[in-house]
C-alpha cells in the first residue's frame, strides 16, 4: 500500500497507479482505516517535517504503531533534530531504533532512522521483583 500525504507538495500517486500498485491519500494527523490488514514496512520521507506544526509526533507514531505488525520496520528520512525526538518516542514504544547518516555523508542535516517494532511481552516473574 502506498500512502501519499494529502499535504505533499509532489503528487506521486499517479506513477504508483501506472505501475499497477495500490495507493491512497492520507492525512497522518487522522486515523487510517486499515482493517483487516497490518503492514510489514512503513517508509516515511519527511512526513514528520510536513506535519510538524499540524499535529503531535506522538500521534503519528501511535498510528504507525497500530498499523505496523510486530517485527515490522519503519524507515524515516527527515531532519536530524526531528529524528532525535522521534527516536526518543519510538524507544518508549519498545521499538529498536538507530539513526544513520544520509547517503551523501555525515554533514547532511537529513538523516535516516531505522526502527523495528518488537512484540509486547509481560516481564518475567524474576524481572518484576
Amino acid at each position: 500500500m502506498n500512502v501519499v500525504p494529502v499535504q505533499a507538495k509532489v503528487d506521486t500517486l499517479g506513477p504508483i497507479y501506472e505501475r499497477g500498485l495500490i495507493g491512497t491519500y492520507h492525512n497522518w494527523c487522522e486515523a487510517m482505516s486499515t482493517y483487516p490488514r497490518t503492514y510489514d514496512l512503513i517508509h516515511a520521507d519527511s512526513v514528520f517535517s510536513l506535519y510538524n506544526q499540524r499535529c503531535e509526533l506522538e500521534d503519528i507514531l501511535l498510528e504507525m504503531d497500530r498499523i505496523l505488525r510486530p517485527e515490522g520496520s519503519v524507515i524515516i528520512r527527515d531532519d536530524v533534530d526531528i529524528l532525535v525526538k522521534v527516536k526518543s518516542i519510538v524507544n518508549g514504544l519498545n521499538w529498536e531504533s538507530q539513526i544513520v547518516d544520509h547517503e551523501d555523508g555525515p554533514l547532511e542535516r537529513e538523516k535516516l532512522l531505522f526502527a523495528v517494532k518488537n512484540y509486547w511481552t509481560a516481564p518475567k516473574a524474576s524481572e518484576s521483583s
